[in-house]
């Protein structure tokens, strides 16, 4: 599983504290937490969608300014402090030449681009890759989400073989796509009520 743990306050991503700086990030090394920018947004839509976020034990942050095979899905414990890195693909449509850099967002449908902005994570359900959990887009720039059906889901180009092959993930729809080892984890730790955000600062 590509993990790294490490520590971030409750204030820091909900509060007013200063925000974290980004560690530089290598190829295949998380850094310590996304860009403060994102922290910034989802602290902002933390607070704008407050009265839909149900589940407040884990908050979801995918940096994607960072290469696909650096993990940059973080997953925040605002209790403990603990932060979980994963690796996670993007849409085939934000990243054309498949350099493994998203280049652009979208939410139109068809465009098997990622979409940014704030989701709230759904029921899960048992599909055409295995378990996934649905997604609810809460701002414009992802209101599309549920019509295009973009998902949190296991697939096989995001598995250790296809990185270490290529030096990159393989591209989703639009979806946030895992291995299927990292998937389990998120599925677990993601249940329904959570805010999930998106972005590229």
């Amino acid at each position: 599983m590509s993990i790294r743990n490490t520590p971030i306050s409750r204030r820091a991503l909900l509060g007013s504290a200063p925000l974290i700086a980004a560690a530089p990030a290598l190829a295949t090394v998380a850094p310590a937490a996304p860009h403060p920018r994102l922290i910034h947004g989802a602290r902002e839509a933390f607070a704008r969608h407050s009265a839909r976020i149900t589940a407040r034990d884990v908050v979801a942050i995918a940096d994607y300014s960072l290469h696909s095979a650096t993990p940059r899905f973080f997953l925040f414990a605002p209790d403990s402090g603990q932060v979980t890195a994963l690796r996670v693909a993007h849409g085939r449509g934000s990243d054309p030449a498949h350099t493994g850099y998203l280049q652009r967002f979208s939410a139109l449908p068809g465009s098997a681009a990622s979409s940014e902005g704030a989701y709230l994570t759904g029921d899960a359900y048992v599909g055409q890759h295995g378990r996934s959990r649905r997604l609810i887009g809460l701002d414009p720039e992802n209101r599309t989400a549920m019509e295009r059906a973009i998902v949190i889901h296991g697939a096989w180009y995001c598995e250790p073989d296809v990185l270490k092959k290529t030096g990159k993930l393989g591209r989703s729809e639009g979806c946030f796509a895992f291995s299927g080892v990292d998937v389990a984890h998120v599925l677990e730790r993601l249940g329904p009520g959570h805010l999930l955000y998106s972005g590229r600062p």
